[in-house]
């Protein structure tokens, strides 16, 4: 007993001839101008719960998800805020004094408020560009070599510090590259190790 049920069958239609040979013709009708719809039996493995077809909303949800511009802008938002945070703890633990006259004179709130505000932006803005950077390097290599492994991270972050270090000459941008390389493959191989 088969569970897809059998194709149907129709008569020849003389207004359309795609080949000679009737066989052919056929075969033609029955893959390309078949235009009866009939519901095959889906068999779908339950091993990991009950199984749950997507809708086209889901599916749109989920390919949004997936995008490298939205991967890209999470990572920039993310690292901002990660950068805040860290900002404002070295900040506050270690406060810059910018002028030198600072221990005689006694420093209001208002201008260690106004420095705190400035290191915690300058780190926010760094770590900001640093994530959109590696997740939209990363997210273009997976895309173009077609596969989910640890050498994406390692060869992201190998642009990614290349072109960080290049502001500060060639021999920093080879040096940013291999270091950020090392420190994206070493982060890449704990988390999979848990």
């Amino acid at each position: 007993m088969s569970l897809i049920p059998p194709p149907v069958k129709r008569e020849p239609s003389k207004e359309a001839t795609f080949f000679q040979n009737q066989e052919l013709d056929e075969m033609a009708k029955h893959f390309v101008g078949n235009f009866q719809r009939y519901r095959e039996n889906i068999i779908i493995p339950r091993n990991l719960g009950p199984v749950q077809i997507k809708s086209d909303q889901e599916k749109l949800i989920e390919s949004t998800l997936e995008s490298c511009v939205f991967k890209s802008v999470m990572a920039c938002v993310m690292g901002y805020g990660l950068g805040a945070a860290i900002g404002l703890f070295s900040a506050s633990v270690n406060p810059n004094i910018t002028d030198p006259l600072a221990n005689e004179k006694q420093q209001t709130a208002r201008q260690i408020f106004k420095e705190m505000r400035t290191t915690t932006h300058s780190y926010a803005k760094n770590f900001a560009m640093i994530g959109a950077v590696f997740s939209a390097v990363e997210c273009t290599i997976e895309s173009c070599r077609g596969k989910t492994d640890w050498k994406n991270g390692t060869y992201a972050g190998g642009v990614t510090g290349g072109i960080i270090g290049l502001r500060a000459g060639v021999k920093a941008g080879v040096l940013g590259a291999l270091g950020f390389a090392a420190f994206s493959t070493a982060i890449d191989y704990y988390m999979h190790q848990r």
